[in-house]
């Protein structure tokens, strides 16, 4: 059945952890330290978890803590270096992991790059968005199944509708580069990841879920064509959520205690998506929920991973 909540697109990340206790709780946010990541781990730190920015620029990681400390009262709030394209420094970060791991949030990304490769050839966007938090989620799972009831939330986007895994050529190595091309494809990996993950974890006591954050005007936008963004918010082509309503739905996969157990799924607007329709906006393509496709993207991911620098 399709899950749906109190909650819909205008709510915000405080709105829905309201009377949720995470006291006890530790919490991983990757990109924690701005956008929709700060209001993530600011509404997770309110509620009384224990909460680790995982952030590629750690000195803006500790303004951000420190904000996030005055504002939410929380002491327990903490900044761990963390660069999703370089999978030595994500190996590091797991190595100085410690203890157990409640709730992950994979928010970090980017969006829409010029072309641009890790040491391995793989290209940014899918090596960032999917491998890098691949790499992160697997390597923590000891973490979080020590937890008991643990949550994994994984950011996709609308994109995703545009363009399933390419197998054939995920690094772009033969068909022409195409910014948008690539974060589309980028997005449904963290969609499947959401639907793999769920399939081996479940028993493990992980939830694991995709989430859609909605428009947020934010650094996530800086590559994408500065006239081509304005004329989308001058037309209204979008309705452009605030950050706090941004990080709502990641905070409800994280936090809304009816969804223990209830994973492999994809939200929007704090609801269960639905099915895509062609010529309609948002919903979940089914090239996104493909248990063949998220088992193929497991086992290409792990061979990945084998042969990092």
């Amino acid at each position: 059945m399709r899950v749906t909540t109190p909650f819909d697109e205008r709510s915000t990340a405080a709105e829905v952890v309201a009377g949720v206790d995470l006291t006890g709780r530790r919490a991983v946010v990757t990109g924690g330290s701005s956008g929709i990541g700060i209001e993530t781990a600011r509404a997770l730190a309110a509620a009384g978890a224990e909460v680790t920015l995982a952030v590629r620029d750690p000195e803006a990681g500790r303004r951000s803590a420190e904000d996030l400390r005055s504002s939410t009262g929380s002491e327990r709030v903490l900044v761990a270096p963390l660069d999703l394209a370089d999978q030595r420094s994500v190996r590091a970060f797991v190595a100085a992991w410690e203890g157990p791991l409640h709730l992950l949030v994979n928010n970090a990304g980017v969006m829409r790059t010029p072309e641009q490769r890790t040491p391995e050839g793989w290209e940014l966007q899918f090596a960032t968005n999917h491998l890098g938090h691949f790499a992160l989620a697997t390597g923590l799972h000891p973490a979080l199944a020590a937890a008991g009831r643990a949550r994994v939330v994984s950011l996709s986007s609308v994109a995703h509708l545009q363009a399933p895994v390419d197998f054939d050529d995920i690094h772009f190595r033969r068909r022409a580069y195409d910014p948008g091309t690539a974060y589309a494809q980028s997005k449904t990996a963290t969609a499947l990841f959401a639907v793999g993950a769920q399939r081996r974890w479940a028993d493990h006591g992980i939830t694991v879920n995709a989430v859609h954050p909605g428009a947020i005007l934010s650094n996530l936008t800086r590559h994408m064509d500065q006239e081509a963004l304005n004329a989308t918010i001058a037309t209204g082509g979008y309705v452009f959520k605030t950050p706090e309503q941004g990080a709502a739905t990641s905070v409800l996969a994280a936090t809304w205690p009816r969804l223990d157990g209830m994973g492999g799924r994809y939200f929007e607007d704090c609801n269960q998506a639905h099915a895509h329709v062609d010529g309609t906006p948002g919903g979940v393509a089914a090239h996104a929920l493909d248990p063949a496709a998220a088992d193929r993207l497991w086992q290409t991911s792990l061979e990945s991973l084998a042969g990092a620098v």
